[in-house]
């Protein structure tokens, strides 16, 4: 079992940003990958970003340019820089890990983008 606990979301005006980390623990040596989805109020849960253990990202398109992942592999942790929020990017965003496809996932922590 792999336990994910989220830290770092909140309230933030449009342009802002925010920094969210979630930090393994349990039988880490099976993760291979970490990332992000989220979900915002009557929508699908979508993917934001993962990253390998060798640190190659990948990006919905919606991100791009805005948002960066990152991964400390001596911490069991994964980042998510989000810069330039939008009031779209509302969400409760969630992060994953697993093998390839998630398995574990985190309780989620709320983001918000208002004026």
């Amino acid at each position: 079992q792999v336990q994910l606990v989220e830290s770092g979301g909140g309230l933030v005006q449009p342009g802002g940003s925010l920094r969210l980390s979630c930090a393994a623990s349990g039988s880490i040596l099976s993760i291979y990958v970490m990332g992000w989805y989220r979900q915002a109020p009557g929508k699908q849960r979508e993917l934001v970003a993962t990253i390998t253990r060798g640190g190659n990202p990948m990006y919905a398109d919606s991100v791009k340019g805005r948002f960066t992942i990152s991964r400390d592999n001596a911490k069991n942790t994964v980042y998510l820089q989000m810069n330039s929020l939008k009031p779209e990017d509302t969400a409760v965003y969630y992060c994953i890990a697993g093998t390839g496809a998630p398995g574990y996932w985190g309780q989620g922590t709320q983001v918000t983008v208002s004026s």
